[in-house]
C-alpha cells in the first residue's frame, strides 16, 4: 500500500506542484488547506483535508486519518510588505502553525519533517553568495518567522526526535511543466507573473518596485528556481529523512543572479511581446541581492535543476498563463 505524505498548503503554488511530484514517485499526497489562498482546483493527486495549522484537531484528525511518513510543511504567510506591516499576523499565523504541526507529528509519532524555509532569513548582505553556513539576519517579519520555525524544529529534534530537512530557497518560479497546476495568486505579488498578467492586458503595467538599488541597473536581483526543480528536491529530502539520515539544510537556487529589468527583457525574447512598465519607490523589507552560492544539494542529495534557466521558467509560466487559470 502506497504511503501517505501530508503536504500542508497543498492547494497553494509550491504545495500542488510538491503533491503532483509525491505521487509520481508513489506517494498518496495528503493536501492539508483551509484554502484561504490555496485553490480546490489545484488538489488534484491525493485527497484533501480541510484543517487549519491554529486549530490542532483538525492537524491531529489528519493524522489520525492517514497515518502520514512525513510531512511536507509549505503553509505560511509569504508577503514581505505585510509582515513589515503587521508582524503579529506572522508570528502567530507562521510560528504559532508550525508549533502546532510539529506537536501533532510527535504526537502520531511522524518523525519526518521537510520544511519549506526561505532566503529572506539571511537578510540583506550585498556581495555575499549565500549557503548554508552564511549568518541568519532576517530584515523582515516574514524571514524572521521562518527563522524561528527552523529554530523550532532543532528544539523539537532534540526533544522528540522529529527529524528534518530544512531548504531555504530562493524566487521560485514556473510552472509544471505539463500545465496541470500553475502559479496564481489572489493578490499576485510575484514578478513573473505579474509581468505575464501586464504582457496578456490583464494588468495596466508592470511596476519595477525601487531603481536606485546599488545593481548594474539599479533594480534588485534574485536568483530564480523552477517550481518543479524545487519540489523534486523536497522528494529527494523526504527519502533522504526515510534512509535514516540526520536532520540537514539545503539552499536550493540556481547560482545566477537577476535584476528585475534582465527578467524583462528575457520575457520579450519568449513572448516576442512588450511589457508597459512603470517605475515606483522601493518596497520595505526588500533586500538587494540574494543569489545562492550553494552547492550542497547538487553533491549530497543529487539533485540535478532541468529546467531552472530563465528561458524555460518564464515559457512554462507563460503556457500556464495562458490555460484556464483556479476558480474561486
Amino acid at each position: 500500500m502506497a504511503e501517505h505524505v501530508l503536504v500542508t498548503g497543498g492547494a497553494g503554488f509550491i504545495g500542488a506542484h510538491a503533491c503532483k511530484a509525491l505521487k509520481a514517485a508513489g506517494y498518496v499526497p495528503v493536501a492539508f488547506d483551509n484554502l484561504s489562498t490555496g485553490w480546490r482546483d489545484a488538489v488534484k493527486f491525493g485527497p484533501l483535508h480541510e484543517g487549519d495549522l491554529l486549530d490542532r484537531a483538525s492537524i491531529d484528525a489528519a493524522f489520525a486519518t492517514y497515518r502520514p511518513v512525513a510531512v511536507m510543511h509549505f503553509a505560511a504567510l509569504s508577503l514581505v510588505g505585510e509582515s513589515m506591516r503587521d508582524p503579529g499576523k506572522y508570528w502567530r499565523e507562521n510560528v504559532t502553525g508550525a508549533a502546532n504541526l510539529a506537536d501533532a507529528a510527535v504526537a502520531a509519532g511522524c518523525l519526518n519533517f521537510v520544511f519549506s524555509s526561505t532566503c529572506a532569513t539571511y537578510g540583506d548582505q550585498d556581495g555575499v553568495l549565500l549557503n548554508e553556513e552564511t549568518e541568519q539576519k532576517p530584515i523582515n517579519a516574514y524571514g524572521s518567522s521562518k527563522l524561528a520555525i527552523e529554530q523550532l524544529l532543532g528544539d523539537f529534534e532534540a526533544a522528540h526526535g522529529l527529524r528534518s530537512v530544512i531548504f531555504r530557497y530562493f524566487n521560485v518560479a514556473g510552472s509544471d511543466p505539463e500545465a496541470e497546476v500553475g502559479e496564481q495568486h489572489l493578490p499576485e505579488t510575484h514578478l513573473i507573473p505579474l509581468m505575464l498578467d501586464a504582457i496578456a492586458g490583464k494588468r495596466e503595467a508592470l511596476t519595477i518596485y525601487g531603481t536606485d538599488y546599488n545593481t548594474p541597473d539599479g533594480t534588485c536581483i534574485r536568483d530564480y528556481v523552477h517550481v518543479s526543480d524545487l519540489v523534486d528536491a523536497h522528494v529527494k529530502g523526504l527519502e533522504w529523512l526515510k534512509s535514516g539520515r540526520e536532520s540537514r539544510v539545503f539552499c536550493l537556487g540556481s547560482g545566477d543572479g537577476f535584476s528585475v529589468r534582465e527578467v524583462v527583457d528575457a520575457s520579450r525574447a519568449v513572448t516576442n511581446r512588450e511589457v508597459p512598465m512603470i517605475e515606483g519607490a522601493r518596497r520595505p523589507g526588500d533586500a538587494t541581492a540574494l543569489v545562492s552560492g550553494s552547492r550542497r544539494a547538487v553533491e549530497e542529495l543529487g539533485w540535478a535543476p532541468q529546467r531552472s534557466d530563465m528561458a524555460t521558467m518564464i515559457a512554462d509560466a507563460w503556457r500556464w498563463h495562458q490555460s484556464a487559470p483556479y476558480e474561486r
